[in-house]
């Protein structure tokens, strides 16, 4: 039996499908699943044991490319190559767990018998589909909504945890670790930048937590992030009086759940890293403002989240006329006192 699988974006997106994944394998032993992705979230699938076959889509690349008169050609000469490696095989099922135009499209071109996602998903995408499971309610979890496509499927309770393919990473990390911390020591991971702006809580209160970690707990910090981030975390390092450690913008997505896996506690605000770091087994501590934990959150009974819960939130807005005091409102002192080590 040959599956696909479409869940292009995002990191935290595609971590929580990889319970209806393995629900799915599970159910289909001896099927074979390839599963369409854009770039960004790609490494978290390399080398899972239950994907076959992994089609990378560079759909922001090619944008790109195809603005500019000097890539144009090359930037359809990618797409063409990728469609043709969609369409090369035949499907038995094809199930789009995005539900956005960018997926339906792409389940609409796929060769496959059954073609099944939600009902009145965004942008039309289900109109793309042969099979239609009903509407799902908003206010469910994202990875239980995913789990629900496996049980219609006829997996019998699935379960919500998933395996990543980080076990070459881990030794590695380990030694890493040992470069920063000194036996015994509680280690912390601080993941402070998101997408939105609406989901940053002060640098100050960052530089202040961690502080009182490394002076109080005795905890080595290292904070982590993408490239992109190493200006926050710089300044963040500015305005703390103890040591900490700063890896954003080097560690690859499995490196990352490597260091999560290994950490005593990871405390981040609501983006990709905090799934992946529950995903691979780590206490996580998240900060939420904007967004609702209850249908985004990290999945399980080991995690905490810190929200003020104030008559606005959640928005689900990335701009904000209320100064962000969903976020501003979180003190440092209610966060030290979610955190049990």
């Amino acid at each position: 039996m040959q599956i696909l699988i479409i869940k292009l974006s995002a990191i935290g997106d595609v971590v929580q499908t990889l319970p209806a994944l393995e629900a799915i394998k599970r159910l289909y032993p001896d099927s074979e699943v390839t599963w369409v992705v854009e770039e960004a979230a790609a490494g978290i699938l390399e080398g899972h044991p239950a994907v076959r076959h992994l089609l990378v889509s560079g759909r922001k690349s090619w944008l790109r490319m195809l603005r500019k008169p000097g890539t144009f050609l090359a930037g359809m000469k990618s797409i063409l190559r990728f469609l043709r490696a969609l369409r090369a095989r035949e499907y038995d099922i094809a199930i789009d767990f995005q539900g956005l135009l960018k997926s339906g499209i792409l389940i609409g071109l796929a060769r496959a018998k059954r073609k099944i996602g939600f009902d009145r998903t965004r942008e039309g995408s289900y109109l793309f589909l042969n099979e239609r499971l009903p509407a799902y309610d908003i206010e469910k979890h994202a990875l239980e909504r995913y789990l629900d496509v496996a049980r219609y499927l006829g997996a019998r309770n699935p379960e919500p945890r998933c395996s990543l393919p980080i076990g070459d990473a881990v030794p590695a990390m380990r030694l890493r670790i040992g470069e920063v911390r000194r036996e015994g020591q509680a280690l912390i991971i601080i993941n402070p930048v998101a997408r939105w702006k609406t989901k940053l809580w002060p640098e100050q209160n960052f530089a202040e937590l961690a502080d009182w970690l490394a002076a109080e707990k005795d905890a080595a910090i290292i904070f982590t992030g993408s490239a992109d981030d190493r200006e926050v975390t710089r300044r963040i390092l500015g305005m703390m009086s103890r040591k900490a450690v700063d890896w954003s913008g080097q560690t690859s997505l499995k490196e990352l759940a490597a260091l999560a896996s290994l950490s005593d506690l990871f405390i981040t605000t609501d983006t990709g890293p905090m799934h992946l770091a529950a995903a691979a087994g780590s206490r996580v501590l998240a900060l939420f403002g904007p967004t609702a934990p209850w249908r985004t959150g990290p999945y399980g009974p080991s995690h905490r989240v810190v929200r003020t819960g104030i008559d606005c939130s959640p928005c689900f807005r990335r701009t904000c006329d209320r100064e962000v005091q969903c976020m501003r409102g979180i003190s440092v002192d209610e966060v030290l006192g979610a955190i049990d080590l």
